[in-house]
């Protein structure tokens, strides 16, 4: 763990959401987060493992150097069970 409180060793992740619409009537729900802060490829496998328990969850893609952050999921993902998931991760959920 870095000096930052993360589990990666980079600073502090801030997420903020701005939800994608559904791909499929409903069947597969995309959303999309922005995160400012990741900074290297540790950081985004700790979000993914951690954003990937969330019940629902079939994917998560990170693409660090735009900071984007797509949930693939059977239905929307709660904010309540997003923000756990990244404070369980160690980082920080905004907005």
């Amino acid at each position: 763990m870095c000096a930052s409180g993360s589990s990666c060793g980079c600073a502090t992740v801030s997420i903020d959401k701005a939800p994608a619409p559904p791909t499929e009537a409903g069947s597969n729900v995309r959303t999309t987060y922005t995160v400012s802060g990741m900074t290297c490829g540790g950081c985004a496998k700790t979000v993914t493992r951690h954003v990937s328990a969330i019940a629902g969850v079939t994917g998560v893609q990170i693409d660090v150097a735009s900071g984007a952050v797509t949930v693939a999921s059977e239905g929307p993902v709660s904010d309540a069970d997003m923000r756990a998931a990244v404070e369980q991760a160690g980082y920080r959920l905004v907005g």
